[in-house]
């Protein structure tokens, strides 16, 4: 990649890749969050406790999420993919504005699924398939209409996603 590109934005397909390869690693924190969960309220079924079950995972994904964006700017699949999360000055955001980001992501994330479950109900679909697949694509809706292509959550605290250099490899 040249100087010039590093500057620029990733395109909606790397990122919508990435995105794909988030969802598989994050079945894991799931997986074990909910397994952590489960060990220590002694739970037997997931409709048990559902409400604290909600609000651990969304603790969990965050902490996932803020811990890996902290630490480099970048999360497995985003290093995979070189895409680098930084503020203005190109540095990694502060605490903070990393778990800011990381709820405000969720408004657009639960408009979509909103609409996808309205959907389903008005049409008498059964599957809620696309409730998993198409919810999390309403967080790239504004990214068709902002100038720079970024998120409306980084738009709104000056973060953004960049390509980054591509690590050399060893012979």
């Amino acid at each position: 990649m040249t100087d010039a590109s590093l500057d620029q934005t990733p395109n909606r397909l790397r990122r919508f890749a990435c995105m794909m390869y988030e969802a598989v690693l994050l079945f894991g924190v799931v997986f074990l969050a909910g397994y952590l969960m489960d060990t220590l309220t002694q739970s037997r079924n997931a409709l048990e406790l559902r409400p604290l079950r909600q609000a651990w995972l969304f603790v969990a994904i965050g902490a996932y999420f803020v811990l890996c964006w902290r630490r480099r700017g970048q999360t497995l699949p985003m290093k995979t993919w070189n895409i680098r999360l930084v503020d203005r000055d190109g540095q990694t955001p502060s605490t903070p504005r990393l778990i800011l980001r990381y709820v405000l992501a969720w408004p657009l994330v639960l408009a979509g699924a909103a609409l996808v479950w309205a959907g389903a109900i008005a049409t008498g679909w059964p599957s809620m398939d696309m409730f998993i697949v198409a919810a999390p694509f309403a967080i790239f809706l504004w990214s068709w209409v902002d100038p720079d292509g970024q998120f409306l959550h980084d738009r709104l605290l000056g973060t953004r996603l960049r390509n980054a250099p591509q690590r050399k490899k060893a012979r």
